[in-house]
């Protein structure tokens, strides 16, 4: 039977994946608005030791800016209307333009929003606010979450508030500057317990330095990428793309892997470590595995990027050697 996208996506499928992560997500966007923004709210005031907080100046906010001292020099009615219209999804120019940034610039957003309410220059959450049953119990899960998974439900409810039309001939999202790739000099090499597979090596490299490209270039050219709790992205071309976006500044940290043989020479690699984001900083992790197909040539096929379920997984891949 010939190995498709499908059938690769079930490589290493005991891995034990965050499952509770779109399940807070989901009950997240049933919230009023209200409640999420209040929610969003204490996750970054009151809750600051537990989840950790965005880094200011972890990325270029000058796009984002116009949209900010807009918002700072409305009343703070409006002002407030404006961050339920986010949530709400509503069809404003202001919520079409939000939808246009990256991911880092609404994290961003998000956090110079936070800062003024904080100070007063935009109109904070009521004092005495009570959060509904159900905005508490979805807080509640948040706390229970380990730190990395906290900081993906906070990045996803962000990431989706405001309005995109998604209608043919969209114009592109607004992309902060490309980090330059590190110069090769200055490069780190990757060493993993159990690995020396030259693709494999190379993509952790190369994703370290921001050199896309040639992390693109290891790929078949039907290749895939597959992120958390995403269907998988094919072609060289896409993945670029989605690369360019989301992963600038990431810092990918595996620790150990192993390696098993498939039928018509395909080759599955599973590896698990860290991965730190330049909006958390150095002292959270998200505890990752990446599943790897090569193809006979040593292209990589399918990648896959999974959100452990707990740091347990981590060690899975020892007990599975010694067993």
């Amino acid at each position: 039977m010939s190995i498709t996208i499908n059938s690769a996506q079930s490589i290493f499928s005991d891995t034990q994946v965050a499952n509770v992560v779109p399940s807070i997500i989901e009950r997240f966007n049933k919230l009023k608005a209200e409640d999420q923004l209040a929610l969003i709210w204490f996750a970054y005031t009151e809750m600051g030791k537990t989840i950790t907080i965005a880094a200011p100046g972890s990325t270029s906010m000058i796009f984002a800016q116009k949209l900010l001292e807009q918002i700072k020099q409305m009343s703070p009615a409006e002002q407030t209307q404006v961050m339920c219209d986010l949530a709400n999804h509503a069809d404003t120019p202001l919520c079409r333009s939000y939808s246009f940034f990256t991911t880092n610039l609404k994290l961003g957003f998000w956090n110079q929003l936070g800062e003024w309410m904080e100070q007063g220059t935009v109109a904070p959450i009521p004092k005495g606010y009570k959060l509904s049953s159900q905005a508490n119990s979805v807080l509640q899960a948040i706390a229970n979450a380990d730190p990395g998974q906290q900081i993906t439900i906070l990045r996803n409810a962000v990431v989706g508030m405001g309005f995109d039309s998604k209608s043919p001939g969209s114009r592109q999202k607004v992309r902060e500057p490309i980090s330059v790739p590190t110069k090769m000099a200055a490069r780190t090499e990757a060493s993993i317990e159990g690995i020396t597979n030259t693709t494999v090596l190379s993509y952790i490299n190369n994703m370290n330095a921001n050199d896309f490209e040639a992390a693109v270039n290891l790929f078949a050219p039907n290749g895939a990428l597959q992120p958390p709790f995403q269907k998988p992205i094919i072609g060289r071309e896409a993945i670029l793309s989605y690369m360019r976006e989301e992963c600038q500044g990431l810092k990918l940290m595996p620790k150990r892997g192993r390696i098993e043989s498939m039928d018509e020479g395909y080759t599955s690699i599973k590896l698990t470590g860290k991965v730190q984001t330049p909006w958390f900083g150095s002292s959270v992790g998200m505890n990752i595995a990446w599943r790897f197909l090569l193809d006979p040539q040593d292209n990589i096929f399918f990648v896959a990027v999974d959100l452990l379920a707990s740091p347990k997984e981590l060690l899975n891949l020892v007990r599975q050697k010694v067993n």
